[in-house]
């Protein structure tokens, strides 16, 4: 189980220009699999276009509580960075005059940013309709100063969606560290008790379902069924949805793939699934991530890697929803990840 960064620890793979190399070459390269641009070419699909903005996807930061063996952020309590009040103000004014409807607030654990609850208090008065908060659920019992969370998130009505490796803790402490998974479930339990996740309750919970080792989601369906008896059961929890979400290999995922020596199985994996009637609903056609420092990425896996979005406008201060509207969709071969078998976004299957 990691306990520092791949940056805190000088790894190659901390390094943008690094990972996409990697994913560049080798089997990409010699032709052995075809590059995503090449399979999408086939189905006449590319370029992937931006359709009208929705979701704006906003990471405040990716100091975190936990060093979680796949996160795509590299997060941890050794990253110092974080999102300015300057740079939420900047936000808020795009949040005000543009036609997205969901704020969908990212990390890092978004709560450790000093400025998170002022940020929410401010977004939450400018007529966002869903406003959505992921959380790692321990922050929650991390420090007392996070006890009310599960209050405070109920006062602004926000949609909780929570990561929840497995209903098991051997599965879950693996994935994301030792007392991990008791911390989680007395999370819950304290969200139930506010309301959240209560049949026809409306303070909406939702958990996030990641793979632990080199292997594609299962049926989101049959899981949630699975995950809501085995919580219910053993610890009386309630929530709404579970969203399955394939791991795409960047950032500590591919590191792993590498080290375990199941990078290019992977991905086959991935490719051997491609599902064209996935990639119509790609998250990165409706939504833009903004990052800490208020740059502007087509998805957070863009973000990581450092490719802005293919526009004159690439920074949260020349916003332009106009310019921004159509563009040409900046992908990779990680993109793989989001369009295999039912494909895969932050809300889950898309196909």
């Amino acid at each position: 189980m990691a306990t520092k960064s791949l940056q805190k620890l000088g790894s190659d793979l901390a390094q943008s220009n690094k990972q996409i190399e990697i994913l560049s070459n080798g089997i990409f390269k010699t032709g052995e699999l075809p590059t995503f641009k090449d399979k999408i070419s086939e189905t006449s699909q590319f370029p992937i276009k931006a359709k009208k903005l929705e979701i704006l996807q906003i990471n405040v930061g990716y100091m975190c509580n936990q060093v979680c063996d796949h996160c795509h952020v590299d997060a941890g309590p050794d990253r110092k960075e974080i999102m300015t009040r300057d740079t939420m103000r900047q936000c808020l004014e795009v949040i005000k005059n543009s036609g997205a409807h969901t704020l969908d607030l990212t990390g890092g654990a978004p709560e450790m940013n000093p400025d998170f609850r002022w940020f929410v208090e401010e977004a939450a008065k400018v007529g966002i309709t869903d406003f959505i908060v992921r959380s790692n659920l321990t922050i929650i019992r991390a420090n007392k100063k996070y006890y009310d969370l599960p209050e405070f998130f109920k006062k602004h009505n926000v949609h909780v969606v929570s990561s929840m490796p497995h209903w098991t803790r051997g599965k879950t402490d693996k994935q994301r560290g030792d007392g991990v998974f008791d911390k989680s479930i007395k999370a819950l339990q304290e969200l139930n008790a506010v309301g959240y996740g209560m049949p026809g309750s409306d303070l909406r919970l939702d958990l996030v379902y990641n793979p632990s080792g080199a292997f594609l989601p299962g049926d989101q369906v049959a899981m949630e069924k699975d995950f809501k008896k085995a919580l219910m059961d053993d610890f009386g929890i309630e929530f709404h949805n579970l969203f399955a979400i394939t791991n795409l290999p960047i950032a500590r995922f591919l590191d792993y793939l590498i080290a375990s020596e199941n990078y290019e199985d992977y991905m086959y994996s991935l490719v051997e699934v491609y599902n064209p009637a996935a990639v119509e609903n790609v998250m990165c056609t409706n939504t833009l991530s903004i990052s800490w420092d208020g740059y502007l990425f087509d998805c957070d896996f863009n973000q990581m890697l450092e490719l802005p979005v293919n526009s004159k406008s690439r920074h949260i201060s020349e916003f332009n929803e106009e310019l921004l509207e159509g563009r040409n969709i900046v992908i990779s071969q990680h993109c793989y990840g989001c369009t295999a078998g039912a494909g895969s976004s932050c809300q889950g299957v898309v196909a």
